[in-house]
């Protein structure tokens, strides 16, 4: 038995030191060496793209190397970035059979403020999406109407407002695509006045206003100035748009009751994908902690997130414990690469898992989907527990 203790301290140090993978191991690149077709630093083929990390490797290969850096880039020694992908293991999935699965692939489709979309995940807004295409946004703005699928487009992007709205399709959603706009603050706010009615010019079915960014040098000068804390910013935003305030960048349960409270029409679990402080919580750890403390705000809001999201499991474990619609940025910045092609590809692998998925879990439809089907007991021993 002692032997038996010291072998399996050693494997669990083993396995605790383990290097960390930039990007999942699919087996492409062991695939595109042996096949003899390819060769290092050129783009593959898009029909070997089998997951959405296989994008990340291939545009590792194509785009230039102050491109690569500013879509991998990370906080800090980039813990968050890090516990992003890990985390997604210490929830384990509690599948159900015998159960009625038929139907699962006419069930995946969402609704957000009376907007129907075909899946519960949405191109999450990202910034520079030219840096991988000459078309950039367009690309995105494009697949994401012909698959039926939420865009919330970035503000700093590399086309305009206009020039998205210029490409939208004219056969869904009543007649013509609606893209949620991304919006922050800025310390000139007539400029933040003027996105808005830009983003109402050009029929935005929502604004997601940015909250998690208040370390920009920029910004803070911005609030020195205008005397306001981000509240206040908050009300006259309300008060200048009657489109549907979705605050993003939410961390605690604190924020969330507190923006429910204050009127936000949804809140957007993130970290920025780690990009904006080191050691932010995960999105699944947020949204365990307002299970845990507040399940209320589920039912009286919709609930986003983002960060760190790479497959249909990841995407079914937020939706689990109550996430509405789950928002992926890089990997769609890694797909269009391929350009308009690449992000359909990469909408329809991630469509495809989610109902695999699904299938294997033992769900007919999100609906039946519920914190029963997760196991949350590693997650449970560090949540904050607000009557403790």
């Amino acid at each position: 038995m002692k032997y038996l203790s010291i072998l399996t301290s050693l494997v669990g140090v083993a396995l605790g030191a383990r290097p960390f993978l930039d990007v999942a191991d699919t087996g492409l690149e062991d695939y595109l060496v042996g096949s003899g077709n390819w060769t290092e630093g050129t783009l593959p083929s898009l029909q070997d793209m089998r997951a959405l990390p296989d994008f990340e490797f291939s545009a590792k290969q194509v785009l230039a190397d102050e491109d690569w850096a500013f879509y991998r880039l990370a906080a800090g020694q980039e813990w968050g970035y890090r516990n992003n992908f890990d985390v997604w293991g210490k929830v384990q999935l509690r599948p159900r059979f015998m159960t009625n699965v038929v139907n699962l692939q006419d069930n995946i489709g969402i609704e957000l403020f009376g907007y129907n979309f075909s899946a519960p995940f949405f191109i999450a807004p990202a910034a520079q999406a030219g840096y991988a295409h000459p078309r950039g946004e367009l690309n995105l703005a494009e697949a994401a109407g012909d698959e039926n699928l939420l865009y919330n487009a970035a503000l700093f992007a590399t086309k305009t407002i206009e020039e998205i709205d210029e490409v939208k399709r004219g056969d869904t959603w009543n007649g013509r695509q609606v893209i949620f706009q991304q919006i922050y603050t800025n310390n000139n706010l007539s400029i933040t006045w003027n996105d808005l009615d830009r983003a109402k010019k050009t029929g935005a079915g929502a604004i997601v206003l940015t909250i998690d960014t208040p370390g920009n040098s920029v910004r803070v000068r911005g609030a020195r100035y205008s005397g306001q804390d981000y509240w206040e910013i908050f009300d006259e935003v309300r008060s200048r748009t009657d489109l549907p305030i979705i605050l993003k960048g939410i961390a605690t349960v604190q924020d969330a009751l507190e923006a429910v409270e204050r009127g936000a029409d949804g809140i957007y679990i993130s970290n920025h994908g780690g990009r904006q402080l080191e050691f932010s919580p995960s999105p699944i750890e947020v949204a365990y902690e307002i299970y845990r403390n507040a399940p209320e705000i589920f039912q009286k809001v919709p609930v986003l997130a983002d960060s760190g999201v790479r497959t249909g499991s990841d995407v079914l474990k937020l939706l689990a414990l109550g996430v509405k619609a789950v928002g992926l940025g890089r990997p769609f910045m890694f797909a269009n690469v391929y350009g308009y092609e690449g992000i359909i590809k990469a909408i329809r692998l991630l469509k495809n898992e989610i109902i695999q998925d699904g299938w294997n879990l033992g769900i007919g439809s999100l609906e039946d989907l519920e914190p029963s089907f997760l196991n949350l007991n590693t997650l449970a021993q560090n949540v904050n527990l607000l009557d403790n």
